[in-house]
């Protein structure tokens, strides 16, 4: 069944609804909580908080109210951009000061993977909701004292999976759980680009916490894991550097990964900054297959299955992503596929153990 069908019949039950005696106080609930807007601050105003921003234009339950940035010309320039009023602005001096003012929700980190723990626990400290790029932290560790902080505090920590809102890939998950393609006993995911810029933040061991893996190959282990809908129990690892200058001691350049699960399916995948042309997931079982190429670039994705092609319309991934954060959020909306702490807890745990394979050429079991 296509993501078009899902929609109609999914529409059509919402007329029905509509002609029941107790449709209008339905229809009042309803609007009473799409009424209410997330209220959003960016923390790091580069390229990817820019696509976050400019993306949230579309949104109708989220909106950019604030920045946090280090960068005085950045804030400006935002100020006059998104008509952001003075005293939502901050850079890190005076970030905490954002306690006091009841008109930011969440506060959004676009900034560098090291930077995510000590910035989560300053906002969860100020009492605000906390949405972290992925990886949300440079290992489990941290990622686990994220989690404690903002459930401590009370709030939200959500990571930035905005694969698990896209509609094809949605489909292709329900497919999966459906049992249309049979057991599946097999995933590969290959996600890799040939990276630019040698001093860009991305290639410091420092800041990134490693190399390709921290960055792109995020994308293959998440995607084994939502599209199998298991979590591995055992992992192997090797690693491949062609260029030591410019992937320096601790920027991983290429690792092949190998991961299987209880159901006995396993999982082969590629995490590269050396070769483009890279952002496929195959899903195989018994009875079919899925097959998306493009599969987490920005869109749009493609994806077929033994089946034929599965058709949805394009819609900018961070704007349903930030309108589904909002209903979470706001709503307690429980998403298909998690995006909390938890969920990104789960794929750091697999970061450390594909580098501790990487490193001994051990199996690494888990769980």
């Amino acid at each position: 069944m296509s993501t078009r069908r899902i929609f109609l019949q999914k529409a059509g039950l919402s007329t029905l609804a509509l002609s029941l005696p107790f449709a209008n106080s339905l229809s009042a609930m309803n609007t009473d909580k799409e009424d209410k807007v997330l209220r959003v601050a960016i923390m790091g105003l580069g390229s990817y908080g820019t696509r976050v921003a400019e993306a949230m234009k579309d949104c109708k339950r989220a909106k950019l109210v604030g920045v946090v940035s280090g960068t005085p010309s950045k804030v400006e320039t935002w100020k006059q951009k998104y008509g952001i009023p003075d005293k939502n602005c901050y850079n890190y001096e005076t970030f905490d000061q954002i306690k006091d003012n009841p008109d930011i929700d969440v506060v959004y980190m676009t900034t560098p993977n090291s930077l995510h723990k000590p910035h989560c626990l300053s906002i969860a400290a100020a009492g605000k909701h906390v949405i972290s790029e992925k990886p949300m932290a440079l290992n489990a560790a941290e990622g686990r004292e994220m989690v404690a902080s903002c459930k401590k505090a009370g709030v939200h920590l959500l990571v930035g999976y905005r694969m698990h809102f896209e509609a094809k890939t949605l489909e292709v998950v329900r497919q999966q759980r459906a049992g249309e393609f049979g057991k599946t006993l097999f995933f590969q995911g290959l996600s890799g680009f040939i990276i630019g810029d040698p001093t860009q933040w991305r290639l410091d061991p420092a800041l990134a916490g490693g190399g390709a893996m921290m960055d792109i190959g995020v994308y293959s282990i998440n995607g084994a894991r939502y599209m199998l809908g298991e979590e591995p129990t055992w992992i192997t690892a090797q690693e491949v550097k062609t260029d030591p200058v410019k992937f320096k001691e601790g920027v991983d350049e290429t690792i092949t990964f190998q991961m299987g699960f209880p159901s006995g399916a396993v999982a082969s995948c590629l995490s590269t900054y050396s070769l483009n042309n890279l952002d496929k997931f195959y899903l195989n079982g018994t009875k079919g297959f899925a097959e998306m190429q493009p599969s987490t670039g920005y869109g749009p994705i493609k994806a077929w299955t033994n089946k034929g092609p599965i058709e949805a319309e394009h819609i900018t991934h961070q704007t349903t992503q930030m309108d589904e954060m909002a209903a979470i959020i706001l709503d307690g909306k429980k998403p298909l596929i998690p995006v909390d702490g938890e969920e990104g807890l789960k794929d750091l745990v697999i970061v450390d153990a594909i580098y501790a394979a990487a490193k001994s050429g051990e199996k690494i079991k888990l769980g």
